[in-house]
């Protein structure tokens, strides 16, 4: 299995951990310390060594930071953790703070006094973090000073880095040579005015180089830095034991490799002015760069907006890993009407049965990240990761939230099936089917060039607005290609301004959520298509392709609040399911999925 069930944290354990980092603190001369839930890559996923707040705190959901001060101290994150943290941290130790509406700086600056210090480690901040610190802490005259990290001076088993392989990721599925890649973002460097771009996020260079990796779970990528000159050569810097004789003679001679330990001293060497992330790249780029009298120019990674436009190879390899994973979601949806009946199931036993499906087509890598599969109560904890301790069994008439994804060499898939498992609570239908207003609202959706996910988030969530509801998360987030899960630079939320473009993956996945209750969500991944007129129009528009092709649970929906156009959606849909699925899968499945999609 690549998912376990093991209770990752105990509560008990994080006051005497934090009671240690307080004696590291005094020890370093400083009143408080800084400890993000982030990698030197700023990576969603870390490697073992780099949970560092998980271990602190308890709390190991995917965003937040903790402030520990001498006689405070606080774990901030945002509203997709706020269940998660109450339940894994210990409280009478660590004050619970939402994000964005508490902010961690003010915090700070409201326990601490004139000349005191605020500690960092900088390979774990960006130099945006550190001046958005700076901005509230320097007016009170707070400094901020980076030392080395004082987690790692008290974790005595602290795991060793990760040691994973690297492989070529094939010209069939990448559609473009590395070369090729190399020298149009090139390209862009010199239009910049930059000599070299420094490179840091995994996956930038994973895409730039046609390689992955395995040195984190969930996604396919190498821990290293990279060094990009404007002539298009590249300075790789990664474990040499990494990459063997097959990738090395894919990288070619255009593609030096070096240590990790030879980063600082190639940094020192660079002519400027040097390109660096100032949002993404480790705050210690900067101040390495700036120490060797060297300028910076701030630009964002130039990697980050042509891998998230999807070549057609990469768009026709999702295509085919949505159909096989769908297949195998169909599968699944089959045997669970059947296994719910019994009345014995729980939510292990559908993490499991899911995985066992995917593993079943012989292409799955990984999962794209760990299973949601909360059941009643917890599927209103909208990140929820069932464990051994929180295993729950399936009551009849609960709502059963499943969100699931896999790793495959062609594609990565991202999808949540709400589904019922008995007689449905009235206002759980009713929920259920504001939700898919929303989810068909985007799907249909058609607009003009250069808008953002901002301009039109609000189509998902109109319908739950109209009802005085609401979700706390972003409706989609970017999906890379057979890479991250979640990928920048476009999303469909309030906060997302990148303008949307031909080729992006993205999630739709508008939900609600009943504390204590249930929790719904419904989601697809679409792909951008490219512009054009529509019939008796006069601009070019953009839209979605749908990739997603499983059913949505007819017995949730009250087909009275769909109007006919959103009913006109669902059949189609569903009739789209059946006859790209029905050839895959096994007879008992195709009667079911029949069924499933039968018009509304």
């Amino acid at each position: 299995m690549f998912q376990d069930f093991a209770i990752p944290s105990d509560p008990a354990l994080g006051p005497p951990r934090i009671a240690a980092l307080r004696g590291a603190m005094k020890k370093a001369g400083v009143d408080g310390f800084l400890v993000p839930r982030a990698d030197a890559h700023q990576g969603e996923f870390v490697a073992a060594r780099d949970a560092r707040l998980g271990w602190l705190t308890g709390f190991t959901g995917s965003a937040g930071l903790a402030v520990v001060l001498a006689d405070a101290a606080a774990l901030f994150v945002d509203g997709r953790y706020t269940l998660q943290a109450a339940a894994q941290v210990d409280t009478g130790v660590l004050t619970l703070k939402s994000v964005p509406a508490d902010k961690p700086a003010d915090w700070a600056r409201g326990h601490l006094r004139q000349g005191q210090t605020v500690a960092y480690d900088p390979w774990l901040h960006t130099a945006r973090d550190i001046a958005d610190w700076a901005e509230v802490l320097d007016p009170a005259r707070i400094a901020l000073r980076p030392v080395d990290n004082l987690v790692d001076a008290i974790w005595d088993d602290q795991p060793p880095p990760p040691a994973g392989r690297a492989e070529v990721q094939p010209l069939e599925f990448s559609g473009r040579g590395h070369g090729d890649k190399r020298s149009e973002v090139a390209g862009t460097l010199r239009t910049e005015g930059v000599k070299a771009a420094v490179l840091t996020l995994p996956d930038s260079i994973a895409w730039l180089l046609n390689i992955r990796g395995s040195d984190v779970a969930r996604i396919p990528v190498m821990h290293g830095f990279a060094i990009l000159h404007a002539d298009g050569r590249v300075s790789l810097f990664a474990d040499p034991a990494k990459l063997d004789e097959t990738v090395r003679r894919h990288l070619g001679a255009e593609v030096e490799i070096a240590a990790p330990e030879e980063f600082g001293a190639a940094l020192d060497a660079l002519p400027g002015p040097v390109g660096v992330d100032r949002a993404s790249a480790p705050a210690w780029v900067s101040d390495r760069l700036a120490a060797a009298g060297t300028e910076v120019r701030w630009m964002r990674d130039p990697c980050v907006l042509p891998k998230a436009c999807k070549t057609g190879a990469e768009l026709a390899g999702s295509r085919a890993a949505h159909l096989r994973d769908g297949a195998a979601m169909v599968e699944f949806l089959c045997w669970l009407d059947g296994a719910v009946a019994g009345g014995t199931l729980t939510e292990i036993d559908v993490v499991q049965e899911l995985e066992a499906r995917r593993r079943a087509t012989n292409a799955l890598r990984d999962l794209s990240f760990d299973t949601i599969c909360g059941a009643g109560p917890h599927g209103a904890i909208v990140h929820y990761r069932v464990t051994d301790g929180t295993n729950r069994p399936i009551a009849p008439g609960d709502v059963l939230l499943v969100d699931s994804g896999g790793q495959y060499a062609d594609g990565t898939t991202d999808i949540t099936r709400t589904v019922a498992t008995g007689a449905v609570d009235p206002d759980a239908r009713r929920a259920f089917t504001l939700v898919l207003k929303g989810m068909i609202a985007m799907s249909r959706a058609r607009w003009p060039e250069g808008l953002a996910g901002r301009d039109l988030d609000a189509l998902a969530r109109i319908a739950l607005w109209r009802a005085g509801m609401d979700y706390d998360h972003g409706t989609g987030h970017g999906v890379g290609a057979y890479l991250g899960v979640h990928e920048g630079p476009a999303g469909l939320s309030r906060r997302s301004t990148e303008p949307l473009k031909p080729g992006m993956i993205l999630s739709n996945e508008p939900g609600y959520y009943r504390e204590g209750a249930f929790g719904i969500r419904i989601e697809n991944l679409l792909a951008v298509t490219e512009p054009r007129v529509p019939d008796g129009g006069e601009r070019p528009m953009l839209g979605f392709e749908t990739l997603t092709y499983v059913p949505i649970d007819l017995r949730l929906i009250d087909g009275q609040l769909l109007s006919g156009e959103e009913r006109d959606w669902l059949d189609s849909y569903h009739r789209t399911v059946r006859d790209r699925l029905a050839p895959l899968v096994s007879d008992k499945t195709r009667d079911w999925l029949s069924d499933a999609t039968r018009a509304l």
